[in-house]
């Protein structure tokens, strides 16, 4: 019985965590644009052309792979 709170619990708090940084991630992309062509191999913030989610890239550069910057910081 134990065993079930526990893995209730833990089950609970982790959908409670991913909205957390689900809401986060949503405030970041309102308040900052995407910066093509400027990220490091592998320090992507989300898909290319080429891979599929963040931290893929395998160039710099990658001129389909973008970063969140804040506003008017992309040039």
């Amino acid at each position: 019985m134990q065993d079930r709170k526990t893995i209730v619990g833990t089950t609970l708090a982790g959908v409670l965590a991913l909205g957390l940084v689900g809401q986060a991630l949503g405030a970041e992309a309102k308040e900052g644009e995407k910066c093509y062509g400027v990220s490091k191999a592998g320090k992507n913030d989300c898909q290319t052309a080429t891979s599929a989610c963040v931290g893929t890239s395998r160039e710099d550069g990658d001129p389909t792979a973008f970063i969140y910057v804040p506003k008017g910081t992309c040039e």
